[in-house]
């Protein structure tokens, strides 16, 4: 347990936390290094997809700490491991693919909006008819189930 959640800080620091001001202070103090944006936009690529398969995979054992060391692996200026993955990985397989995944996020961020304009009027409708409904519960003179008759008056 107490391994866990050490894992968890120390995730929260070298993982993101120290990644994320490093990138900052490319953006913020080096905006022409191409080379350096290039390396954290990568680092957090691969950070975002490890996220989104990690339910996959998070049933393994000492699964925080692999991850830790994989983050950790992917920033640490001697490895430069971002670039091996991203080069040796990633790019090869999302460029094969990447016709495909465009078509079907235009196809979703289409439908997203009909969704949520869906949900929006289903949720104002539902709420309105909600509030009314507190509403007359509230300025009703005899709420349901009590007693009409002061039993508490002697």
């Amino acid at each position: 347990m107490l391994g866990e959640l050490l894992s968890k800080i120390l995730l929260l620091l070298f993982g993101y936390a120290m990644p994320a001001f490093e990138c900052f202070k490319t953006v913020e103090t080096r905006p022409n290094d191409a080379h350096m944006l290039r390396f954290w936009c990568q680092y957090w690529i691969i950070v975002a997809m490890v996220i989104a398969f990690e339910s996959v995979i998070s049933w393994m054992p000492m699964y925080s700490e692999m991850k830790l060391a994989f983050f950790v692996y992917l920033w640490y200026p001697k490895t430069k491991g971002s670039d091996v993955v991203y080069d040796t990985f990633l790019r090869p397989i999302v460029m094969q693919y990447e016709p495909s995944i465009e078509q079907r996020l235009l196809h979703l961020r289409a439908k997203s909006g009909q969704l949520l304009s869906f949900y929006m009027k289903n949720f104002a409708d539902k709420g309105t008819a909600f509030f009314m409904d507190v509403l007359r519960y509230v300025v009703s003179e005899k709420p349901e189930g009590s007693n009409a008759e002061g039993s508490f008056d002697s």
